[in-house]
């Protein structure tokens, strides 16, 4: 029986960045200017919930090295769940399709801008060991 002992999320460049808007100056003095709008930043999405899978008890297990790394690539929704899982990188496809499949149950805080829920995608590694 092997278990997911380790995650950790390697994030990809957040493209949310704060734009200010650029006017030209006004020459009526009674010309209304416009706001401006300030980011309070981005907070990526983070694993809150994990779960646990279990390999076959074929030699399956003696091909797999100790701390091996599966990389994912992953959609965070709104809501923290995750979506449209793909495996980047695997030492082996069986592998790489277990750590996936036990992924989809993770739950996530989801990415805010400005205080507001996003959606988000983002690279997962996940490291087995055993």
């Amino acid at each position: 029986m092997r278990h997911i002992i380790a995650a950790s999320l390697l994030f990809s460049p957040m493209l949310c960045t704060a734009a200010a808007v650029a006017s030209t100056p006004a020459t009526d003095d009674s010309a209304i200017t416009q706001a401006l709008r300030v980011s309070t930043g981005v907070i990526p999405a983070h694993v809150i919930r994990s779960a646990s899978i279990t390999l076959p008890n074929s030699n399956f297990g003696e091909r797999i090295p100790n701390d091996a790394e599966v990389v994912l690539k992953l959609n965070v929704d709104e809501q923290g769940t995750p979506a449209d899982i793909q495996v980047v990188k695997s030492i082996n496809p069986e592998l790489g399709a277990k750590v996936a499949e036990a992924v989809h149950k993770f739950r996530f805080s989801p990415a805010t801008l400005d205080n507001q829920a996003i959606p988000t995608t983002m690279s997962l590694t996940v490291v087995v060991q055993h």
